[in-house]
């Protein structure tokens, strides 16, 4: 059985993790590091899959009953009631080309529900920790969402403007950047941070695994904005995903989520 630990403890050990990872992804970093392309099309690195063994050897020998899964390699007691959700690195196409907008995610969950988050930037030298009810903290400071609640003064994120996918979709997505204020495409995890930390107050993907939505998901909600997948759900499960403060929460869903679909 796994230990019990408090929500302030597995907070703790994710942002920790997350900086194992990080720093051990860095050693490659603008390195002119071989590229070779999976299955899906993505890209993978050996910083990705040293990044992860790192983590997983980190996560094993302190928390050696619970469960790993990770986006390079095969999950590890699946069977475990407490489950670690590794991305070494989030935004491997940025890190590739030297753009420093990517990060270390780790998420601890039970099931659905997520206990801790963290993501690190060791390039922009940002970490970014929570936990449902111990607050978001950012390079030690508590993080807040924006107050912005006008979409024309607001900032409008998402990973790559050539999606969504589905052509509704797209079109939701172009209504809403055309009335924000601002609208880019700093996207994967780097998106997330900004909305946390009140730097921007929309950021959407359209497809997404467990390992890129659930350590960001207490980031968001901790720091006082809200996450849904494109259905209006409060879940970091739901295989795509909107991210807002809370003042924009029902004008962006209004926009972005089906009439009667919402919540």
């Amino acid at each position: 059985m796994s230990q019990i630990l408090s929500p302030a403890s597995l907070m703790q050990a994710a942002a920790e993790v997350a900086q194992v990872a990080a720093n051990t992804a860095m050693r490659w970093y603008r390195d002119g590091v071989a590229v070779e392309t999976k299955g899906d099309g993505s890209p993978v690195t050996i910083a990705d899959r040293e990044a992860e063994r790192a983590a997983r050897a980190w996560l094993s020998e302190r928390f050696p009953e619970d469960g790993l899964q990770g986006e390079e390699f095969a999950n590890e007691r699946e069977g475990a009631r407490r489950q670690w959700i590794l991305d070494p690195i989030d935004g491997t196409k940025s890190f590739v080309r030297g753009v420093p907008l990517w990060g270390t995610l780790v998420a601890c969950c039970e099931g659905d529900t997520v206990l801790a988050g963290a993501a690190c930037f060791p390039a922009v030298q940002e970490l970014i920790a929570a936990a449902p009810g111990e607050g978001c903290w950012w390079n030690g400071v508590r993080a807040q969402v924006s107050a912005v609640a006008s979409l024309d003064q607001a900032t409008a994120l998402i990973t790559d403007e050539r999606f969504p996918e589905q052509a509704d979709r797209r079109e939701r997505w172009r209504r809403l950047a055309q009335q924000a204020g601002v609208s880019r495409t700093w996207g994967d995890c780097y998106g997330y941070l900004l909305v946390a930390t009140g730097r921007a107050e929309i950021m959407v993907d359209d497809i997404v695994n467990p390992w890129d939505a659930a350590a960001v998901y207490p980031l968001i909600t901790e720091a006082g904005g809200r996450f849904t997948d494109w259905r209006g759900r409060d879940t970091a499960f739901g295989g795509d995903i909107i991210a807002t403060n809370a003042a924009l929460s029902n004008v962006a869903r209004e926009i972005l989520v089906d009439a009667e679909l919402r919540s």
